[in-house]
Formats: C-alpha cells, structure tokens, sequence
C-alpha cells in the first residue's frame, strides 16, 4: 500500500479503470477518480500522467469545480463494455435496423467490428443474440441513404442552408432551398424538419434524392421541440388538400387519427374537423376506416375517388363466399 495502490492491482488494469471514470464523469475530480480506483489523489494523478504518456487526450479543467476529462484527439481511446451494455447495443441494433447480422451491410460490418474488439466473455452472448434472432422487419420503417442523412445532420449541427432534391410519394419532384432546423426520428421514420419557401415542412430524409450544403447560415427557433414541431406540421404542403368533417369528440379523434392526415379542431363538443394536405389520397382514406363517427369528406375529389374505391373493396370482402 506504500504506492497507494492495493495489493494484486496492476498498473495497466489501474489506468484502464482511470479512463473507464473519466469517459463516465466528465469533469471527475482528482479526489472522486482516487476514491474510485481506491488510491491516493497523488497515485490518481499519475494514473492520468499514463494514460496521457500513452496518447490518449485528457484535458485538466482548472477552478474550484475543475477535474479531468477525455478532450478530442486523433487517437480514439479504448472502449470498455460491460457484457449487459454490449447486448443492450446489439438488442437495439437489430431493433431499429433488421440486417445488422449481414457482414455486407453497412451496420452490420460495423458492429461485427465491435463485436471482435471485445473480450470473448463479453462478447459470448452478444454475438449468439445477433447471429440466431431473427427479428420481424417493420413495414412503416424506411432506411434513408446513410451519405444523405450524414449531410442533413451535419447542416442542422452548423445551421447551413441546404438544397435537397425531393421526391414526394405521389411521384412529384423538386428542388428546394431550406432552413434545416432538425432530424427527427418517428415510427421508424427519419424526417427533416426544416422551414421551406412554403413554411414549415417534415420531409421523409429516405424521399430526399441528393443534399447539398451551403455557405449561407441561419437562426435556427428559440427553444425547438423538434418532435412536436414535426407533429404538427406533417400535414402541410402536399399536393392534395383534405377537410373532413367527423361526428365525434375532437378528444376521440386525436386518439386515433394520425397527425399527417391533418389538424383537428373542435366544431362542437360532438364533432370536429380535420384540416391539413396530403401526397396520398388512397393513405388519407385508409386513416378514415376506424375513425369513430360518420365522417363528410369536403375536400378533396381524389380523396372521395380513393375512399370509393376502399369502401368497393370492403365490401366485396365482406360478401359471403359462394360454396
């Protein structure tokens, strides 16, 4: 005990543990990171002076509430998993992403290099998760093109102008300047909240056809709530306009249609309306089916065309079959 350090301890596993801390607790305390090594303040120091000796970027952070702390540096320091932590990851990469077992796939390469950097019993039960689920794909997910989403987040970060090339699921395209505000994830969608020549627009990023980020920058909104921004405006600036009117409680509707079909506004306290636009009529109609109360489309005409055609099919199959 006469280094501060316990018996059986070894330099190398002291310093691994020094920087497992610091990347734990930025701005851990020279007395915190001792108590946690179970050393002297003084052995902690040198622990940082190894760590630094080995490359790895600790910055000192000086004052009263100063400490330690793992700056930006060309070399990456080591990453240390519990077996728990790394199959939570490889849990929620396959949640979210159903080829992370393809070497092929972008994914998938890179935690099968996560995978191999880990200690064999961390890695035991990861591996075997990743290699024999076979998780249901999500059919409302879409996977956007990694290079493009790169892009979209880089200019929301900067807050540079971004012109995208769009390609709505109508089949209409264009081309458009925006402010890109942020990339929210719903349902297994990325969208691009941004503010556009028509306003506030939540563009699908896997509809988006090319990014190209621009010098000019801009003053994102005070305090965004980027999910519900995006909420509220999915259904804007599409190509069709929608107005129903729905014999039930707007309190009931909310529960049950879905924000990119329209606004709900109270009529009275027994029927609402929904305002908004949409790039799919036929989708629009869908959304009608378990609507609670009778519902009046007002607009538009190919909103009524698409409802007729899904009712026709609703009730061919509900006809019995002849025997």
């Amino acid at each position: 005990m006469a280094d501060g350090r316990p018996k059986g301890a070894s330099p190398t596993a002291r310093a691994l543990t020094a920087l497992e801390l610091l990347q734990a607790s930025p701005g851990i305390t020279a007395e915190r990171l001792a108590d946690g090594l179970g050393v002297t303040e003084r052995a902690a120091r040198r622990y940082i002076g190894i760590l630094r000796e080995a490359g790895i970027p600790i910055e000192s952070i000086r004052g009263r509430y100063g400490g330690y702390r793992v700056g930006r540096g060309l070399r990456l320091p080591p990453l240390t998993f519990s077996a728990t932590e790394a199959l939570g990851l490889v849990m929620a990469v396959l949640d979210g992403h159903h080829h992370a077992a393809d070497a092929n796939d972008p994914v998938g390469s890179a935690l099968g290099k996560i995978m191999r950097a880990l200690p064999a019993p961390v890695a035991a039960k990861a591996e075997a998760v990743r290699r024999v689920t076979a998780p249901a794909p999500d059919r409302a997910a879409a996977r956007p093109d990694p290079d493009i989403t790169s892009v979209l987040v880089q200019v929301c970060a900067e807050h540079r102008l971004v012109r995208i090339s769009y390609r709505s699921e109508a089949g209409s395209e264009w081309d458009s300047v925006v402010q890109p505000w942020a990339v929210v994830v719903r349902h297994g969608r990325w969208y691009l909240l941004c503010r556009a020549r028509d306003g506030v627009r939540g563009y699908r990023v896997d509809r988006v056809k090319a990014a190209e980020a621009l010098t000019e920058t801009f003053d994102p909104p005070a305090d965004l709530d980027p999910v519900t921004v995006l909420e509220e405006n999915l259904s804007t600036g599409w190509e069709y306009p929608v107005e129903l009117i729905i014999a039930a409680p707007r309190d009931v509707v909310v529960q049950v249609l879905s924000p990119a079909v329209g606004r709900v506004e109270a009529i009275d306290a027994a029927t609402c309306r929904v305002v908004g636009t949409t790039g799919n009529p036929y989708w629009c109609a869908e959304q009608l089916v378990g609507l609670p109360g009778k519902v009046t489309i007002v607009e538009s005409e190919p909103i009524r065309v698409a409802a007729g055609k899904l009712g026709r099919r609703l009730l061919e199959a509900s006809e019995q079959p002849v025997r």
